[in-house]
């Protein structure tokens, strides 16, 4: 069955466009007692993380549950501010890959991040100047792959689900934007949203 051309391009950040630091990277705040393989088991469960990107907790109050769960051989403000760093820049090719899809589509971007880590996509990297509109999960109070989230999307950019393509590095996240009604695929890296985009003949 054809399925028709996009009206709008919906961008995860982290993995899609900005490089974010590696677990191994991040193990190396870990103690000793705690390897890799367990730490990354953890990590997803950690109900902080997720009460952070909800815009739920104030970056101290991460701070101090994070390292007290743990715990890390350092202090909440050492933390802190690495934890800040973890968002390393816009992935090579991220911008131009954008600019040439703005001729095509309209272009927005939907993040399930925290406010620590915005200020530097919005300071650093300069996120909101390459959409035409950023949604964060902290700012919302909702993450994905909740429903909520892309129904709330959808309705603020006046745009109905199957005219919406979706790219994101997690497969919950795709599956939760398919049952909504929007095309949406697993891709990695601007590299990635090329050859998808190639692939289906709309670029």
């Amino acid at each position: 069955m054809d399925v028709d051309k996009p009206e709008l391009l919906l961008f995860d950040l982290g993995g899609v466009i900005v490089d974010v630091a590696s677990r191994a990277e991040i193990h190396a705040w870990m103690p000793t007692s705690l390897d890799l393989s367990q730490w990354t088991e953890r990590w997803p469960a950690e109900d902080i993380f997720e009460a952070f990107e909800m815009g739920l907790l104030t970056e101290e109050e991460f701070g101090e549950r994070f390292i007290a769960g743990f715990p890390l051989n350092t202090t909440s403000d050492m933390f802190l501010a690495a934890f800040e760093s973890w968002n390393k820049g816009l992935l090579p090719g991220s911008v131009e890959l954008l600019a040439e899809l703005r001729d095509q589509y309209r272009l927005a971007a939907l993040s399930n991040t925290n406010a620590l880590h915005w200020k530097r996509l919005e300071g650093d990297f300069g996120i909101p100047g390459l959409f035409e509109r950023v949604f964060t999960s902290y700012e919302l109070g909702l993450r994905k792959p909740d429903p909520a989230i892309y129904v709330h999307t959808l309705r603020v950019l006046d745009v109905k689900p199957e005219a919406v393509l979706f790219f994101d590095d997690n497969a919950l996240n795709i599956e939760a934007a398919r049952e909504l009604g929007m095309q949406a695929h697993r891709v990695d890296r601007p590299e990635g949203v090329r050859a998808c985009l190639s692939e289906l003949g709309w670029l």
